[in-house]
């Protein structure tokens, strides 16, 4: 009888059922799998990580903290991802005049312009048109990597900066003024903003 082949995504399940309900470092958890899968194959896996990821952006794993994860049998949920039709789509680019929504560029400017869910996918997000904004590539890219308000508040400190530097006391008070409110809502408060 022939030995069924295994997948990354397979050795993955296969170490975290043997470990239920313990937070799992990246480490040895990726040590393992690449070890087994070197004896297995004779050749070392790629993105092992990334498959980590995805086990639980799928509700496989739950995410204890950055680069600790835990499969607990109680808590599995396979989540099904929506993606946007593409009439979904073509409504939303309509809506948002073909332009990203953070800075106003659109095709004509030569960027590529992408639908993207406001609340992501992996969080429980909905493919439904209110869900949904138009983003250019680079700005979906930074999305994916920090959080939205994170974004946004960097951003503010950056545009906050600019104005100062033009004694631009108009777009300097309008920035503040949104600063604060993060700042009321204690909203990111790790990005220290220096007024």
């Amino acid at each position: 009888m022939k030995k069924k082949n295994k997948s990354i995504r397979d050795l993955l399940i296969e170490y975290f059922k043997a470990h239920p309900k313990e937070d799992m470092p990246h480490g040895p958890v990726v040590d393992w799998v690449e070890a087994k899968y070197m004896r297995l194959y004779n050749k070392k896996p790629r993105d092992t990580w990334r498959s980590i990821r995805n086990l639980h952006e799928v509700g496989f794993l739950v995410k204890v903290n950055k680069g600790i994860y835990r499969y607990d049998p109680e808590m599995v949920n396979q989540r099904i991802l929506e993606d946007f039709t593409p009439e979904q789509k073509e409504f939303i680019l309509k809506r948002d005049d073909y332009k990203c929504v953070l800075c106003g560029r659109g095709r004509e400017d030569g960027v590529e312009l992408q639908v993207d869910h406001i609340k992501s996918r992996y969080e429980g997000g909905k493919a439904i048109v209110e869900n949904g904004q138009t983003l250019c590539a680079q700005h979906n890219f930074i999305k994916k990597h920090l959080k939205q308000t994170e974004t946004g508040k960097k951003m503010f400190i950056r545009l906050y900066e600019l104005a100062k530097s033009e004694k631009n006391k108009e777009l300097m008070d309008f920035c503040a003024d949104v600063l604060k409110d993060y700042e009321k809502h204690n909203i990111n408060c790790h990005i220290i903003w220096e007024k």
